[in-house]
């Protein structure tokens, strides 16, 4: 059985040893030789790659362990380029929180201001490292974690439309697993769904068990008295917000009864009531900061001392199975259906055919195949029609350096009220982005 390279971009994350941990707990169905690290952050990498270290040497020494900040050290012999780069780290994430909420605008890390500001941030280094990639490891698949991934999506198919490359997003499986596990299912796996929509701005319109028996009703029924909570500890996001977030399933519902919501559509289609009951002082970022940021750093240096990893609190995740899953299906051509980022061609007949969306694919060793999907309805297909205007707009400002595209990109985002709004949230986000963005004139 063939055993595979892979190497995890972005080797700083607090996500990365959870990946590490899945790699190696999957060895039986997706066998690893090599397991590498890359950051540009040498010290911030170091920090997690000591105790991965340990924690690969221990659950399996023959798997051969290395972190760099060398690209052609990183990207030489690799099979897979797992991708989670968060360009600015999280101290930008908090400004692109606070200061779309400054002007009373929802302030969230990949929609409406927020996520393009991280866009234009995230579109360069992603297409650095398909080149390193490509100049290394020309036969190796970039599989792309990073956010936000609708921008970074249309960065790539602009960019670099021939690459090996996929874009993924973990919301649509973790909020699956709830939606299985609310019901009395196991995992997300034993249910076959359709879904269709731009990443974090999506519906489900069919979720059936693999002996074809409808679950909609049941799902729905627990969605309309407490949206996406659950009465369990299992599950990756426990943060004040993000259960806040999970609430809001229950008005998504009620705003479209017929499907299923993904939770971000709470942020254009609630902005109002997002806005006046966040902490706008302290978001999601600082959550972030003050909670898993310190504890996964901290368990870090913990293992490092200790020397051994016995009893770590380090575990894997949604995130980390579902990028593992998308590996073994094109590695071993498991035609695994798997929903997945990708140009549209059809998939959804009355969509731009240019338009990244989000679809359920059937992946094997040549890549994937998106499922159709027929078409939508109005409602949806007129605000995706605008959400994906923003994103192209983005994507024409970045490439073209252009003040009026990027301008005309927050003034489309549905969560922005006004042209005069976005600009001075624009002007805002110049001011900080200055060593992350192309200069725009």
């Amino acid at each position: 059985m063939k055993k595979s390279s892979v190497l995890i971009a972005g080797g700083g994350s607090t996500y990365t040893a959870g990946i590490v941990v899945m790699l190696l707990e999957s060895v039986k169905e997706f066998p690893v030789r090599k397991i590498k690290l890359y950051d540009n952050d040498a010290e911030r990498q170091q920090k997690v790659a000591e105790a991965c270290a340990i924690i690969v040497k221990e659950y399996d020494p023959e798997i051969e362990f290395s972190y760099s900040t060398d690209p052609e050290e990183s990207f030489t012999d690799v099979d897979f380029v797992m991708a989670q780069l968060r360009v600015g780290k999280y101290a930008m994430r908090e400004q692109d929180e606070k200061i779309p909420f400054k002007h009373g605008v929802v302030g969230q890390e990949t929609c409406g201001p927020g996520g393009i500001a991280y866009g234009l941030r995230s579109i360069g280094p992603i297409i650095g490292l398909v080149d390193y990639m490509e100049k290394y490891s020309p036969d190796a698949w970039l599989l792309n974690y990073s956010n936000p991934a609708a921008i970074v999506a249309e960065g790539t198919r602009r960019l670099r439309p021939n690459s090996k490359i996929i874009n993924i997003c973990d919301m649509p499986i973790c909020l699956e697993d709830i939606m299985a596990r609310a019901i009395g299912l196991q995992n997300r796996k034993a249910m076959e769904v359709r879904y269709f929509g731009l990443n974090h701005f999506g519906w489900w319109t069919s979720i059936k068990d693999h002996d074809g028996n409808d679950l909609m009703e049941k799902i729905k029924a627990h969605v309309g008295k407490q949206g996406y909570t659950e009465n369990t500890p299992a599950g990756q996001h426990k943060e004040a917000s993000w259960l806040d977030a999970m609430r809001a399933g229950k008005e998504l519902l009620d705003i479209e009864p017929k499907f299923l919501s993904n939770t971000y559509l709470k942020y254009y289609l609630m902005a109002d009531e997002t806005v006046a009951h966040a902490n706008k002082e302290y978001t999601r970022a600082n959550e972030i900061i003050d909670g898993r940021e310190k504890e996964v750093f901290a368990e870090c240096a913990r293992i490092v001392e200790a020397k051994t990893a016995k009893g770590t609190t380090l575990h894997s995740n949604e995130h980390a199975s579902f990028i593992v899953d998308l590996a073994k299906a094109l590695t071993f051509n498991t035609k695994e259906r798997m929903l997945l980022i990708t140009e549209n061609n059809g998939a959804i007949s009355n969509f731009s055919d240019d338009a990244m969306v989000e679809v359920p694919c059937i992946v094997g060793k040549n890549g994937y195949e998106p499922l159709t999907m027929g078409k939508i309805p109005t409602f949806q297909k007129g605000l995706m029609e605008q959400q994906i205007a923003s994103e192209k707009l983005a994507i024409e400002g970045w490439i073209e350096g252009s003040y009026q595209k990027v301008w005309q990109s927050l003034t489309m985002s549905k969560t922005v009220p006004s042209a005069k709004v976005a600009k001075d949230i624009l002007d805002d986000f110049i001011e900080v982005n200055k060593e992350f963005w192309p200069e725009l004139k």
